[in-house]
């Protein structure tokens, strides 16, 4: 059989579908595919016709190509193709060798849905797997994702064979549930408008599964894949835009900001873990797309969608936002007393400490560091937020759970070295810091290199932060790095310098591990060494 879809009504339907499942009450179509013909046989591609109804097409095993808008794309056992009605295509052998089996639903989603989803020119059609007017839409499913579809699949038939007692419900259930599974784990569509051959499809192929693989690494880039690839940027990124719609940095973007969505629902983990393990910039940046992709800052995003306490009482929810946007916006100002009566109301409105910890004291302090790193504001304004934040976690520390208390991101000693006894640039990294997660160890001023290492053995540290602020004591930033290398340390401890009269070519030459210019980006960089060393 050909994979026959081609129907005028349900009785030329039921001809061409020998083997296939049909309800006309549903108007839903079961069929299993197993190709005879090969791609290469003109008279059969004179012959495909276009289906009147949506379809979705499983590849169950095998390998072969679809043949659509004259266009020949490979297929293999786990793909996926949403095929939108009136669409020209057909399914093949690749070669007499070789053999294909697709799992197939027809259906006509007028008839099914109401509103949106059944209009196809609605983002919101078909639950949006058919988003931007795709021609078609595709994914690489893993095995989970692939047994999930399956068993719907399978549920599907069942019914349609049985037709037992409210049977349509059930079908309709299913299906519902099969189309947001799949707008779950499509993050993609691919667009046929424009022609790619075969080649340039395995190729697009290649650069989407290396995204999926290394989307965590902030290094990613169209040009590293390139060269992975033997291909030239330029064209890489050409056929790229032709095949899915979309350029290439927009398409790593929106994986990133998706994976993001799932950790911020799913996980207890903080922003700044969130944008290390999505290979984002930096928080300012992950904030600012955050809202321009979902509409949402990551804390009302969290707050919308995580928390189902809350999600389920509109009025909660919007009471509890509205009070830890207070306590970051006066966090920020400063404002110790007005933070700690907001964090006793926010714990009697039912928020969680952790809740209250992360979306209002982390949040506006990252806000804070975020601006101090911009010049935006200054050491004062600094010392003032971070006093609002210790009133706040006055409050909390009693409510919030021993995992909570004790659990951190890594651990970091720090000090000013040895000549040296001006701390406050040391200070301000530390509190940093320490509104990460990290455990900071503070050795003080005039700290020896002896008292670095031992330090970071006893204490299994990660990071060693060297501070100097006059060019006479520099060189003892240097004698660390030795004694951690005597000590035989250096490949387990990473070597973090700074103050007025370093800088990053000063970092290079003593042979340390990492230059900032200030305290933001000190504990940015402490919390990627931390994660990195987990």
């Amino acid at each position: 059989m050909r994979g026959m879809f081609f129907m005028e009504h349900a009785k030329k339907q039921a001809c061409f579908f020998k083997n296939a499942t049909i309800s006309n009450e549903c108007t839903i179509y079961y069929n299993i595919l197993k190709p005879t013909d090969v791609c290469c046989d003109q008279e059969s591609l004179n012959s495909v016709k276009s289906c009147k109804l949506l379809e979705i097409g499983l590849i169950v095993d095998g390998s072969g190509v679809l043949f659509i808008q004259k266009q020949a794309l490979p297929c293999k056992g786990g793909d996926l193709f949403i095929i939108p009605p009136n669409t020209t295509h057909e399914y093949f052998r690749a070669s007499n060798n070789e053999e294909i089996t697709i799992k197939c639903l027809y259906f006509d989603p007028t008839k099914l849905f109401d509103g949106e989803i059944a209009d196809i020119r609605s983002p919101r059609y078909c639950f949006g797997i058919l988003d931007d007017n795709s021609s078609v839409a595709y994914a690489m499913l893993d095995q989970k994702t692939r047994n999930e579809l399956n068993i719907l699949y399978d549920s599907i038939q069942k019914e349609l064979l049985a037709k037992d007692f409210e049977w349509k419900f059930f079908i309709l259930s299913y299906l519902t549930q099969l189309l947001v599974l799949i707008k779950r784990y499509l993050n993609h569509s691919i667009k046929t408008v424009q022609y790619a051959n075969p080649m340039e499809w395995n190729i697009v192929l290649a650069v989407i599964k290396t995204v999926e693989e290394n989307y965590g690494n902030s290094s990613l880039t169209l040009d590293s894949i390139s060269k992975t690839l033997f291909i030239s940027k330029s064209y890489l990124s050409k056929i790229f835009k032709l095949v899915t719609g979309k350029s290439f940095s927009d398409y790593l973007r929106q994986v990133r900001l998706d994976k993001a969505k799932k950790l911020l629902t799913k996980s207890n983990i903080t922003v700044q873990e969130i944008v290390y393990k999505c290979g984002l910039r930096d928080v300012s940046c992950f904030y600012r797309n955050f809202k321009m992709y979902t509409g949402l800052t990551p804390q009302e995003y969290k707050i919308k969608y995580a928390y189902s306490a809350i999600k389920n009482n509109k009025k909660q929810g919007e009471t509890l936002m509205s009070i830890l946007n207070e306590i970051s916006e006066n966090l920020q100002k400063g404002q110790p007393k007005v933070v700690k009566e907001l964090c006793e109301k926010a714990l009697n409105e039912g928020a969680t400490p952790d809740l209250i910890l992360k979306e209002g004291l982390l949040s506006g302090m990252s806000i804070i560091g975020e601006k101090f790193k911009r010049n935006e504001v200054y050491v004062p304004e600094v010392l003032v937020a971070a006093k609002a934040m210790n009133m706040g976690m006055q409050i909390l520390k009693p409510h919030l759970s021993s995992e909570a208390t004790t659990k951190n991101i890594g651990r970091v000693c720090i000090g000013t070295v040895e000549g040296d006894l001006h701390d406050i640039g040391k200070n301000l990294v530390k509190m940093m810091m320490e509104v990460k997660g990290i455990d900071v160890i503070d050795l003080g001023s005039d700290v020896s290199p002896e008292t670095f290492v031992k330090t970071a053995i006893e204490e299994n540290c990660d990071v060693i932060c060297c501070s100097a602020l006059l060019s006479t004591t520099m060189g003892v930033m240097n004698d660390v790095v030795k004694a951690a290398e005597a000590a035989g340390i250096r490949d387990k401890v990473k070597i973090m310098v700074g103050g007025a009269p370093v800088d990053d070519i000063f970092c290079r030459q003593i042979g340390a591990d990492c230059y900032t210019e200030d305290a933001t980006s000190a504990a940015d960089a402490a919390v990627n060494f931390c994660l990195a060393n987990k």
